[in-house]
């Protein structure tokens, strides 16, 4: 594993464990697309990403679920669940990172070794007067050494957050 994605894992578990509890707690779900580069850093099999998200507002201690759908213009396809949090920065800059697990179909793209894959994911938006989102993510997706080969794999994605509701 390369030291920059052990400093990315370390770094999403590090906020886990030392954030303040939100200081948005008012926001509603989200329906969350976006559009990037998959196999962004290690260039195997490089291929548009295309990505869905429903991110509850329901907090579970710090977290708040999510499932999720991607794919690629190789017909690869990934189904996930997880959790992510939101750190404001303000009322304006959003932080949020995530971990999620799911089912993941290479179709005609980048073999990953196994069909369970993990993402790890951080995410920085700029929050809009009306809620809505606009930022940037970087996740890396791998299956955490249970296959047979693990090469793992980088996205990097623009990303557009549409609340779906007035918020609690």
């Amino acid at each position: 594993m390369t030291g920059g994605i052990r400093f990315l894992k370390t770094l999403v578990l590090g906020v886990f464990l030392v954030m303040p509890f939100s200081a948005a707690a008012d926001d509603p779900d989200f329906l969350t697309v976006a559009v990037g580069a998959f196999d962004l850093v290690q260039d195997h099999d490089q291929a548009a990403e295309f990505r869905a998200e429903y991110r509850s507002d329901k907090k579970i201690w710090i977290v708040k679920p999510f499932i999720g759908v991607m794919g690629t213009t190789d017909s690869t396809f990934y189904g996930y669940g997880g959790f992510l949090t939101d750190i404001f920065f303000g009322r304006r800059w959003v932080l949020t990172p995530s971990l999620a697990a799911g089912y993941y179909d290479k179709g005609n793209g980048l073999d990953l070794g196994h069909e369970l894959e993990f993402r790890s994911s951080i995410e920085l938006s700029y929050r809009f007067d009306n809620r809505t989102r606009l930022g940037l993510s970087f996740y890396h997706l791998s299956n955490a050494s249970i296959g047979s080969i693990n090469p793992g794999t980088e996205v990097l994605s623009i990303v557009y957050s549409i609340p779906l509701g007035p918020g609690n």
